[in-house]
């Protein structure tokens, strides 16, 4: 359940007498210099902004004893990118509009795709789901980080969250997370335990195959950590929008492991909690999926590793630039020789094992010839 102060905080109320509703209805039709609702080209440069509604989908409650208007406010801005996926864009949906926590805003980015069933899958939801979701369509592809700061420039609920399309939540997903960000306002995010599905395309579904917890070891996320490999994805992390403010938007140069990036810089700042209890995200993997079914992280293994490759060299470069090389000069030294002396000593244990079996087998054969005779 809600706490009071949660339920205050997602609904404002609007004193407006009762013979001025027609000017709120009025002020909530799409402005002309709004991006459409439902198509129209991504406009990467708009500050952050309310989503604009029609008044047929603002989602708004009227007590007329009273004389004034309950405006609902999204608390969280739910950012899906998409691209020519409409099997993975309607579970996504549906992961979404399932939620138990329903003051959210949600933003479908269509990086490129045919428009068409991106609208028609919104279109065929339930009114209150609509009034809370719209489509931005771009005609070229942009790439997954432009789409995801499209989103955020989109939005204004003052927590964000990006939902991939081809993943998916428990419904209590967002109540829980948006609870604990209530409860621990000095926290930045908070992450869900993840759990990996398995599945495999079977005709026009998918049928799991398995299941597994994604790094079941960790206790916090650890900035220490993270500098081997991103230890978390963005199914699972709700965080603030300040975070956007302080640190810049995601890396539009970066076709892969912008989360990664943003989220060491995150992790610079202070660690990310896991939201207790069972994990609330699942992050569905194909692995024998290419194409639009693939999973960026196994169909675009070579991008991954090259950007990550170049994200360290662009941070060690940003280091010898203030402290000079010595350092670099000495460890990369070093953590070779270290990795050398290993590699002897186990070739040297391996060698020594091999003399002591041949010692041992030769030595036998006399004492078996002599209890055979």
């Amino acid at each position: 359940m809600h706490s009071d102060a949660h339920q205050g905080a997602g609904r404002r109320r609007e004193s407006i007498p009762g013979g001025i509703e027609r000017l709120w209805y009025a002020a909530a039709e799409p402005s002309t210099d709004a991006v459409n609702d439902r198509i129209g080209e991504l406009d990467f440069r708009r500050p952050s902004a309310p989503i604009v509604r029609s008044a047929k989908t603002l989602p708004v409650e009227v007590d007329r004893s009273e004389g004034c208007i309950c405006v609902s406010i999204a608390d969280v801005a739910v950012i899906i990118r998409t691209k020519d996926r409409p099997d993975f864009l309607a579970r996504a949906l549906q992961s979404v509009t399932s939620q138990s926590h329903t003051e959210w805003e949600c933003v479908v980015v269509n990086d490129g795709g045919d428009p068409t069933p991106v609208n028609e899958l919104i279109d065929a939801l339930d009114s209150a789901s609509r009034g809370r979701i719209r489509a931005v369509h771009s005609p070229e592809t942009r790439g997954r980080w432009k789409s995801a700061n499209a989103g955020v420039l989109q939005t204004s609920a003052p927590l964000i969250v990006l939902h991939d399309d081809d993943d998916s939540w428990h419904p209590e997903f967002l109540r829980r997370s948006i609870d604990y960000l209530a409860e621990h306002p000095q926290r930045a995010g908070v992450v869900s335990r993840i759990e990996i599905v398995w599945e495999r395309r079977a005709g026009e579904s998918f049928e799991e195959t398995g299941r597994e917890l994604f790094q079941p070891q960790l206790h916090d996320l650890l900035l220490s950590d993270a500098l081997l490999f991103n230890r978390h994805v963005p199914i699972a992390y709700v965080y603030r929008r300040s975070l956007h403010e302080e640190l810049g938007l995601y890396d539009e140069s970066l076709p892969v492991v912008g989360d990664w990036a943003f989220n060491l810089k995150v992790l610079s700042r202070q660690p990310l909690p896991f939201l207790p209890g069972e994990p609330m995200a699942y992050w569905h993997q194909r692995v024998e999926s290419a194409g639009a079914d693939g999973n960026s992280v196994i169909s675009s293994r070579g991008d991954h590793d090259r950007f990550d490759a170049l994200i360290r060299d662009e941070a060690l470069r940003a280091h010898a630039s203030q402290q000079g090389l010595g350092l670099a000069l000495y460890l990369t030294k070093f953590i070779d020789q270290r990795f050398v002396d290993v590699e002897n000593g186990i070739r040297s244990e391996v060698a020594e094992a091999s003399l002591l079996r041949r010692l041992e087998r030769r030595f036998r054969r006399p004492r078996d010839r002599r209890g055979r005779a």
